[in-house]
This record gives C-alpha cells, structure tokens and sequence, in this order.
C-alpha cells in the first residue's frame, strides 16, 4: 500500500506557488523516452538468490581499466580512466579517517575534518598558484561537490549572486552534459534580459560560441556574444583541455570577459593535464570547476562523482558546499573545524548559496591519497607520459588512410579523429565486438556537441582518450582493427 501524505487539493496547491501546469512538468527535463510508463517489476528474493542475481548482472560488465584479457577501452569523454595505485585503498581504509557521523563536531572527527582540509588544499594547488607561506591563498577550494557537471552548474549560480546578472556565456566545447545540467539548474529562473547573441538553446539564460577550426573558442564568436548585453553577462563557462580535448588559451579569454564585468569560469574534467599546463587560477580564472573521479577510483559508469570546486579567496562567502578550516585548540594544539558552511542545512534557507547536502567524502579522500603519492613530480611525469602516448596514437590512426584530424588544435590525452567512411559509430559497434571499446561516436545521444559554427561532423567524429594503462600494442591493435573494419 503506498503512502502519500499530499491530498490532491495540496498538491494543486504547491503546483499553482511553484507556477506548474501538472506534477508531469515537473519531469519535463527527462526524455519522454527514458521515462517509465509502468510500475517497476520488482519480484521478491531472498539473500541467496539475489546475491546470485546480483552476480550475474556484475558479470556482464566490464572495467574500463584493467579489464579481462584481449579487452582494451579508450572511453573518455569526462571521465578519463587512469590506474589508481593498491596504496592508495590500503590508506583509504584506515580508521582514522571515519567517524560515525558528519564532522559538525570537531571532537570526534579529527581525522574527517584534517582529510577535507588536505583535500581543499590538493585542489587549490592544482587549479591555482602555490601560496606563499604567510600569505593568504590566490584560491579557496570546498570540501567537493557531487561531480563535475553540478559544480559547473554551482558555479555558474555563484557567478550569478556575485555579478547580480542572468546570462551565461558557454564556449561551444563545453562537455554537453556540463552544458545540460547548467541549462537544468537555470531553467527555472526568471527568464534574461535579452535575447541570445551567439546560437540559441532551450534555456533564455544561456548563449553558446562557435569553435575555430583548431577546435579553441572563436574570440569574435565571443565578442559578439558580449554585444547587447554589456551590463547583463554573469560569466563566461569555458572548459579546457575541452571535451574535443583541445587545450583553451584562457588569457584572451579572461580579458574579455573581465573586459565586460563577466566572471569566467573554467571547467576541468582532467585535473591531471594540470601537470603540465599554467593553473586556471594564474591564467585569470575566477572561480575553477571540474571532476576528479578518474584519479581517484575506477570509472563506474554511473556511481560517485567527486566535483571540485574552487574560487579566487575574495568570493569565498558566496561558495557552495562547505569549507574545513585549520585552528588550534586551547592548549594550542592544530585541529579541524568546520569553519564556513553555507548551505541551507545550516543557516536559513535565504541565505544559503546552495542545497548541496554532503560533499563526495571518500572519493576526495581517495583523490587527495593519490595526488599526494604522486607528488609534483610524480604528476608532472605521468602527465607527460600521457601526452606521449596520446600523440603517438594520434598520428598512428592519422597515418591511416582516409583519416582525418577532427581539429587542429593541441591535445592532451584526448583528442578527437575523422574516420574513413564517415560512420564512427559504426567502427565504434564493430570493435566492440572484438573487445576494443574505441572511444565515443559524437554522433551519440548525450555526447553530441550543438550545431555550432567550427563543430566537426558529429557522425564522422571519433573521440578518444589515451593514458598510462595503454601499452603501444594497444594502440597498434586499436588501429589495425579500425583500418580493417572502416570501409
């Protein structure tokens, strides 16, 4: 028997407050064919048999990372897999690290409370300069966000209170989920001042550029999007490396968008390409978004995210999510404390930045083990080793006939191919079968960039991600079998 505590004569009520026709609209954001039109078909089981269902199901899957023998995946496109040392799950278990309850009190969760804060500081290095010792840090990074894609929709909200203005201005090559749930979290929001300058979308708060032929932002294409609204831009939303895996020139960008009182915000789904390219935070970024999910556990195609999340210090009061800070006790002892945490779970719901409930813990703590293994080193040199096997598979399938360069443009470890024939998800299919997981077809529903001015041939398109888990017979057995199954 289902319980539902709302009469109808309530539910009319809380839809005419919140201006929707029907509890239907609500949904209206989900496609109607990924919608279910009939109650779940759940049959009862007991342990036993459920945990052989259970078994079955896991069976069928296949790790994207040290996957069984004769199976190599290049899948990318967000979430590039990397290995993830045994070390780093021997020190994630550990004790220390737990506490039976979310760290409000800083007595009982030193060891939560000091992992956040390692965590904090791991980000604000990675995206920003190294402070100097003394001085008050260039970026201020939170505790993390559920993934990527809802911390570039954060960030562009923050950009929103900061600036007091609506419209966002999104560079084309933007991950297309990123640029999705953007659109979602503004749909209901009052609609802008004025109509789009560059490529229309769904949502009137939203403005998309056009690429250049090397696949970076058309800096016109920006130019124009500024045009009409010189008082109205919150921030411009640029991705780099970007998800054609071209690596973004942010000064010029930074300067017209500061040029116009617009934030900029840069979003990172390789926080491992910060091992060799200048920090965002140096380059004129203000506030600093992306994923670390591919340093920290394998992909699960599905399951946790961890989104980082950091700003330049001056913004700090108008994060979301919440912030560990470092104290001493009485006796003059370091400890961890909760210092801001401004969200609605805490202060009043007015004046709360976000509704975030809990940041992606265990995830972080397993990014933060990682990065400090390696070190800056260490992560200089296995981001070097990635961009060496990235270009020697870039110009081993170019050196196939009938293969082309999507885009021009420096890459890191993803970038993106023209196959021959025209039909990538076709080749995609194909290798399949032979345990080859290709990359993505651009032409794939969620994965498709808009039609945007300089976009490539989204059927035609390849998108691959290269990294240290990838042997030179791979990539030779990668483009052998696109060059036998490409017609």
């Amino acid at each position: 028997m289902r319980y539902i505590p709302h009469t109808e004569a309530d539910v009319a009520q809380m839809l005419r407050v919140i201006g929707a026709p029907s509890v239907d609209a609500l949904f209206a954001q989900i496609p109607p064919a990924l919608r279910m039109k009939r109650p779940l078909a759940i049959e009862a089981l007991d342990e036993i048999a459920l945990l052989r269902h259970l078994g079955e199901i896991s069976a069928r899957s296949l790790p994207a990372v040290d996957g069984p023998e004769g199976t190599i995946s290049f899948l990318g496109a967000g979430v590039v897999p990397h290995h993830v040392p045994t070390a780093v799950d021997a020190l994630l278990m550990r004790a220390e690290w737990y506490t039976s309850y979310t760290p409000y009190q800083p007595e009982i969760s030193q060891g939560t409370l000091q992992a956040v804060f390692e965590f904090q500081t791991v980000v604000a290095e990675l995206f920003g300069p190294a402070a100097v010792h003394g001085e008050t840090p260039t970026l201020v990074a939170n505790a993390s966000m559920y993934d990527g894609a809802s911390a570039a929709a954060e960030a562009v909200l923050m950009a929103r209170r900061i600036t007091l203005r609506d419209l966002v201005v999104m560079c084309g090559a933007v991950h297309p989920q990123y640029r999705e749930t953007i659109e979602c979290y503004l749909a209901g929001l009052a609609p802008s001042a004025g109509p789009g300058a560059a490529v229309a979308t769904a949502n009137p708060h939203v403005v998309l550029t056009g690429l250049l032929p090397d696949g970076r932002v058309d800096l016109s294409a920006l130019s124009a999007a500024f045009s009409g609204h010189k008082d109205g831009v919150a921030c411009v939303v640029v991705q780099t490396p970007n998800y054609l895996g071209v690596v973004e020139d942010l000064r010029p960008i930074a300067t017209a968008a500061h040029a116009h009182g617009a934030l900029l915000v840069v979003a990172c789904a390789e926080p491992l390409a910060m091992g060799l390219l200048k920090p965002p935070g140096s380059l004129g970024a203000d506030i600093i978004c992306g994923d670390g999910l591919g340093l920290a556990i394998p992909p699960t195609l599905g399951g946790p995210g961890v989104g980082l999340f950091a700003a330049r210090t001056e913004l700090v009061r108008q994060m979301p999510g919440r912030l560990v800070g470092e104290t001493v006790d009485g006796a003059g002892r370091r400890g961890y404390v909760l210092t801001l945490a401004t969200r609605e779970q805490h202060i009043r719901r007015d004046k709360a930045t976000s509704n975030i409930c809990t940041n992606h813990g265990l995830i972080a703590l397993a990014f933060t083990i990682h990065l400090c293994l390696l070190g800056r080193r260490g992560l200089s040199e296995l981001a070097r080793l990635n961009l060496s096997k990235a270009r020697y598979a870039r110009e081993r399938l170019l050196a196939l006939r009938g293969f082309q360069p999507a885009v021009t443009g420096p890459t890191f470890n993803e970038f993106a191919v023209r196959v021959r024939g025209g039909k990538a998800a076709g080749a995609v299919e194909r290798l399949a079968d032979q345990g080859i997981f290709a990359g993505v077809s651009l032409d794939r529903p969620g994965f498709a960039l808009p039609a945007l001015a300089g976009a490539p041939p989204a059927e035609e398109t390849l998108l691959l991600a290269v990294t240290e888990c990838h042997r030179k017979e791979d990539i030779d057995r990668l483009a052998r079998a696109l060059d036998e199954v490409c017609p």
